[in-house]
């Protein structure tokens, strides 16, 4: 397969925007639950865009069989190809090695330092904050969108979230996002089993890794 890949960072676009989403992830694959997250965000914040990105191997998941990052990265661009706010970024899979948080963000902030960055996690990421690279700078460098499930509340209180800067919760916006249940790892298991994951994932998703006959229980390395 073609392993070229298109850079999705438009100079002559950003500079015009001043509220930019950026949801990272693995993306493997990418489905509804991202998309009404994405949705959520960029229209309870007023996000101009929101940049997918998919990561190339996550710190995190270290040992875990992981699509080919161009694979999921041609998924997400299928996904969102129809709607205007949402963009792909391959910046991350450019990027030799593991790739950080931290360090995506200060690429965002000295190319367009005048625009406001909202990064966009679940409420279990959230809970595991403290732990990411240089955890305390990233709190104070952009906003945090964290999604929450409608009734669910954080506590600020919790153990895993106490003893964190000022500046974050200054920063932090909580929003009710439905369909928080779906799963990457649920649909993974579905396809390999030979389940339907129809509604569950776009169409052009479901189409593509057909075609390529990704995460069958006998080929999930492809």
């Amino acid at each position: 397969m073609n392993k070229e890949i298109l850079v999705s960072l438009e100079r002559n676009e950003l500079p015009l925007l001043k509220r930019i989403g950026l949801l990272g992830g693995t993306f493997d694959p990418i489905h509804y639950g991202h998309l009404v997250l994405a949705e959520c965000a960029r229209d309870e914040l007023d996000l101009q865009k929101v940049f997918f990105i998919p990561a190339p191997r996550p710190p995190h998941k270290v040992g875990e069989i992981v699509l080919d990052s161009t694979h999921r990265y041609n998924m997400v661009r299928l996904a969102i190809r129809d709607n205007p706010f949402f963009k792909v970024s391959d910046l991350e899979m450019r990027r030799p090695g593991y790739s950080y948080t931290i360090d995506t963000v200060r690429y965002f902030m000295e190319r367009w330092p005048e625009t406001q960055l909202f990064f966009i996690l679940g409420s279990d990421a959230l809970l595991g904050i403290k732990t990411w690279k240089e955890a305390h700078q990233l709190m104070r460098l952009c906003n945090f969108i964290a999604a929450i499930r409608p009734g669910y509340k954080l506590d600020k209180d919790d153990e895993q979230l106490q003893d964190l800067p000022q500046e974050f919760w200054d920063h932090l916006h909580f929003i009710e996002v439905p369909g928080l249940y779906l799963s990457s790892t649920d649909l993974r298991e579905r396809l390999a089993t030979g389940k339907s994951v129809r509604y569950l994932l776009p169409p052009v998703v479901e189409e593509y890794i057909q075609m390529h006959h990704h995460y069958r229980s006998d080929n999930h390395h492809e």
